[in-house]
């Protein structure tokens, strides 16, 4: 095959438009500055058409620069020995290299952007100075386009007009059609491998450079060892491997509108045969809601409660317009030099400032900030630990591969007299134990600032706590509540199961957590841990697990579609979700007697799938469905179990100890709630959740807007409303 086919096969068909548009663009701007207006006025014809025409051909020169700079950093991929079990198992030169040639791609693709710029301010400024010259020269009576359009016929004119309308919508065409030149699919083809590699340097690049215009420049270094961003952009680069298999980006979406359009939320139905949570299990959650509130110190909370005015109220709740009340404040650990912060989170809970002992904000990654405040009126030691807030603390959600609990980590379980013998046998006897990796970081961090030993004395610990609740210290006897909203309720959970060994009076309060530990330490810690989700917040079904089963439901879900092929997206489905090697064993010996060869038509349908490509990715995946059963119902219940699952399936996560699932009350069966509006909700029930109802995300319009911290306490408030009214009913019914 020539040199010169092959390029044009490898060419996007929207670079090659984009391409002669521009080249279009050039030679009729440099025609009409230098041929066609010669005695007009300079300044308003020839100049404006000038900058055009050359901002156009600078769009073509940085067009076959990135295209040469992404041609050659597909080529480091395809030249880097990738296994397929470990992506990040790659000479670190051979990786420098990979990061330079995209680094390379990816500063191409922004000058690519500044030209588009260019062009449009370029399109602006023509037909400014056109439009305000032809209306001067017909006002005047001047010779230069009317004279023109005598002589020279109405071509020029035309071309004029034809010269504005391109040049206005040509960057509005080029921002539509991406940054890509040439097509990625060329060179990947269908090997999950190039993609997986492909797609850990496109979100390492771009989650380095967002940190970076964050103001965190030192994730800009290109150094080739693997740090927590590597980590991170590895995870996202494995979910996104649906592309080796034909699917797009839009496919991908599309399937998940077609979820929530079936409006699936089973765990809301299913509730209503469930064990309501006590008056005594709701009102504890709620008295110590607000610390776990407070803590979001930063602008975040304030955004998401005063869409105009947050930076208003921020400032006030940083105490900003009482700078003469500093030194009353507690000094916390990265607060600012008005010790806004400590303001803050006093102002929220409407305590004095000398209850506020201990904490830390503006935490670096895989720490997480907190506020230790005593009580002495109900004898309470609180700890609140900040949830999601900053560009480290996503870094810290990110990390989501699991890794194992050391026995320090679960030291509350084990050493505790509190807890059940059989409990402690079950612990011990199923070692290794897994958990959310950056949870656990995060965590041990934490437990070193409050609790840690310090370094110089090798007996008994005596860390901050201790020294608080310690014998004949201060808050002797004194109970210990850990709180925290979404990932602080996850690191409090991890805290908990190391601290509860030592104070024995603990209990956790988690909101909204993250699913951080395996099976067996979730129902263990169940007698002081307590996790509250509120309807189909997405943060609490939210793991590895179960965004690999949402992408092959997504998948899956177009199969509905009158337009797709129910087998051909059924079994492109089965390989995302990469059911185990056990059940597909299974499906093989019931449909080994069928043929492949008729479905290859049905296969290419998908559009860029090839069934005579020997490398087709179902070839060796015998998995047949039966065209009349409903694909994504099959799927939403096939859920790999401790005898199925394949030794690289990455272990299953839950919520821990007692789970309470906050669940509204409608006029209309399962009928989820939108944004900002409470339509057909007459209250809330609080029910005694199984913790295995919540492994599969919810796609509904609240999943979102549910984890808002303020909605979850007006539901726990809306549920001691309820049990209170039932209260006085059955007292009156008994009268």
């Amino acid at each position: 095959m020539p040199m010169w086919v092959s390029m044009l096969e490898s060419l996007r068909a929207t670079t090659i438009a984009l391409v002669l548009s521009n080249l279009f663009l050039a030679f009729v701007g440099g025609f009409l500055a230098f041929r066609a207006f010669p005695g007009c006025d300079y300044w308003r014809t020839t100049v404006p058409i000038g900058v055009v025409a050359l901002v156009a051909i600078l769009r073509i020169i940085a067009t076959v620069e990135a295209g040469i700079a992404q041609e050659g950093a597909a080529n480091s991929i395809l030249d880097s020995p990738i296994q397929s079990s470990d992506v990040s198992a790659v000479d670190p030169n051979v990786r420098l290299r990979r990061r330079v040639r995209y680094k390379k791609w990816h500063r191409w693709t922004r000058v690519v952007l500044v030209i588009n710029i260019l062009q449009f301010l370029a399109a602006i400024y023509l037909i400014c100075n056109v439009a305000t010259y032809i209306s001067a020269d017909s006002r005047s009576g001047a010779l230069c386009l009317s004279e023109i359009s005598l002589n020279d016929t109405q071509l020029k004119r035309r071309l004029l007009v034809l010269l504005s309308f391109l040049a206005s919508c040509l960057p509005l065409l080029q921002c539509f059609a991406g940054s890509d030149i040439m097509k990625w699919k060329y060179y990947f083809v269908k090997n999950d491998d190039f993609w997986r590699a492909h797609y850990l340097e496109v979100f390492d690049h771009g989650i380095r450079e967002v940190m970076c215009c964050l103001g965190r420049a030192r994730y800009l270094s290109s150094e080739p060892e693997e740090d927590e961003v590597y980590s991170v952009a590895r995870l996202l680069g494995d979910l996104v491997t649906y592309r080796a298999s034909g699917m797009g980006h839009l496919e991908l979406l599309t399937g998940l509108a077609l979820l929530q359009k079936h409006g699936r939320s089973p765990e809301t139905c299913d509730e209503l045969v469930q064990q309501e949570a006590s008056k005594e299990q709701i009102q504890g959650a709620l008295s110590f809601h607000a610390f776990a509130e407070a803590a979001y110190t930063g602008p975040l909370l304030d955004l998401g409660r005063h869409y105009v005015l947050f930076s208003c109220a921020w400032l006030y709740r940083q105490g900003i317009l009482t700078p003469w009340k500093r030194n009353r404040r507690p000094k916390l650990t990265g607060d600012n030099w008005w010790r806004g912060h400590a303001a803050a989170f006093l102002k929220y809970v409407d305590l004095p400032p000398e209850v506020l002992r201990k904490g830390r904000v503006c935490p670096d990654k895989c720490q997480a900030a907190y506020f230790i405040v005593v009580l002495h009126s109900q004898r309470t030691v609180t700890i609140s630990v900040r949830g999601t807030e900053t560009p480290e603390d996503l870094i810290t959600d990110g990390l989501a591969r699991e890794c194992i609990l050391s026995r320090d980590d679960l030291d509350g379980l084990i050493s505790s007299s509190r807890i059940d013998p059989d409990v402690k046998q079950s612990v011990e006897s199923s070692f290794p134990h897994y958990a959310h990796s950056g949870i656990v970081e995060a965590a041990r961090d934490l437990y070193e600032q409050i609790e840690g030993r310090p370094p110089d004395i090798e007996s008994e610990s005596r860390g901050f706590l201790s020294s608080l609740l310690g014998a004949g210290c201060e808050c002797e006897g004194y109970r210990v509540r850990v709180v925290g909203h979404s990932l602080g309720g996850s690191i409090a959970a991890l805290l908990g199961l190391r601290l509860y060994g030592r104070f024995p009076y603990l209990h956790v309060y988690s909101f909204g957590p993250l699913p951080c530990v395996d099976l067996i330490i979730a129902e263990a810690c169940s007698g002081f841990i307590t996790s509250i989700v509120h309807d189909n917040e997405f943060s609490s079904r939210l793991s590895v697990r179960s965004v690999l089963r949402l992408r092959a439901a997504a998948i899956t879900a177009l199969s509905q579609d009158s337009n797709a092929d129910t087998v051909a997206i059924s079994r492109l489905a089965y390989r995302c979700l990469d059911v185990s090697k056990h059940q597909m064993s299974q499906n093989n010996k019931v449909n080994k007697n069928q043929s492949l060869w008729n479905e290859s038509n049905s296969i290419n349908s998908l559009g860029n799938i090839d069934h005579d490509n020997a490398e087709n990715p179902f070839a060796s995946r015998d998995v047949m469905l039966h065209p009349l059963e409903d694909p994504v119902s099959e799927f939403l219940g096939t859920v790999p179990t401790s005898e199925n699952e394949s030794p690289e399936d990455p272990p299953e996560m839950f919520l821990p100890g007692i789970v309470i699932h906050l669940v509204p009350e409608q006029t209309n069966s399962c009928m989820p709630l939108y944004w900002g509006f409470l339509q057909g909700v007459h209250g809330y029930k609080a029910y005694l959740a199984k913790r295995e109802d919540f492994k599969d995300i919810v796609v509904s319009p609240s999943m979102f807007t549910d984890h808002f911290p303020w909605r979850c306490q007006a539901a726990m408030q809306e549920v001691l409303k309820r049990q209170n009214v039932n209260v006085q009913l059955d007292e009156s019914n008994t009268v």
